[in-house]
């Protein structure tokens, strides 16, 4: 069974930088042609929405339109980790921050929460002005 555990939130100032971790557990390569691991944050009283992915050979990225410049997401095998490296926080990127794997895709990344399987239990990351 794939877990995944996020990391590295906290309490930052605009302008500030932080990076989040994401630990993936079980057997993901071997298994299935091709996954994605992506982040998503949810706001409160918002949907939850996409924030940037990683294919898992790490051959293709994608990014919101609101983080595009600011974020970015990088991933290492060997340890079977993802990570999302902000920079220039802002307020409007206070949310929680979901890691989640896509076992499914044949067409890259993808944005959409329903095509994800698994996710993590959130980390929460808050931009203070």
């Amino acid at each position: 069974q794939v877990q995944l555990v996020e990391s590295g939130g906290g309490l930052v100032q605009t302008g500030d930088s932080l990076r989040l971790s994401c630990a993936v557990s079980g057997r993901i390569i071997g298994y299935w042609v091709s996954y994605v691991v992506a982040w998503f944050r949810q706001a409160p009283g918002m949907e939850r929405e996409f924030v940037a992915g990683i294919t898992g050979t790490g051959s293709s990225t994608a990014y919101a339109d609101s983080v595009k410049g600011r974020f970015t997401i990088s991933g290492d095998n060997a340890k079977n980790m993802v990570y999302l490296q902000m920079s220039n926080l802002n307020a409007e990127d206070t949310a929680v921050y979901y890691c989640a794997l896509d076992r499914a895709t044949i067409s890259g990344v993808r944005r959409s929460p329903p095509d994800y399987d698994t996710w993590g239990q959130g980390t929460q990351v808050t931009v203070s002005s």
